[in-house]
């Protein structure tokens, strides 16, 4: 089992306390608008920094970025009508709220969120 459901993670998140399509839009945004903003910016301090810590923390930024790609995608595939429903099948919202508000941390690790979600894949694959 991967230490972090990144699927889970994004339907936790996007279903929030009350399951509101207003929140399933806007962490939906949030997530799109996380890949492009922060690898925008991470991609122009790489090519416009000077110094070697800004060059690093560009680096982060884009590491960081890339990992609301698989919540993007994931919050995309979630939007289905009654697919957020079906994820959370049986998921107490609030207790996820929690554990996954934690866990959420991880976006901080630069490509961690990736590595969880290929090892989810690779994991379900072998499995049928």
């Amino acid at each position: 089992m991967s230490l972090v459901n990144v699927r889970r993670l994004a339907a936790i998140d996007m279903y929030g306390a009350s399951g509101s399509a207003r929140r399933r839009r806007i962490i939906l945004a949030e997530f799109i608008i996380g890949v492009i903003g922060m690898v925008g910016l991470g991609l122009w301090a790489l090519t416009q920094a000077s110094g070697l810590t800004t060059r690093m923390f560009g680096l982060w930024l884009v590491g960081a970025g890339l990992n609301y790609a698989p919540l993007a995608v994931y919050a995309v595939v979630l939007s289905r009508p009654g697919a957020l429903e079906s994820e959370l099948a049986g998921v107490d919202p609030s207790a996820g709220l929690r554990r996954y508000g934690l866990l959420s941390l991880w976006i901080l690790v630069p490509l961690s969120l990736i590595a969880f979600a290929l090892h989810a894949a690779v994991r379900d694959r072998s499995e049928g």
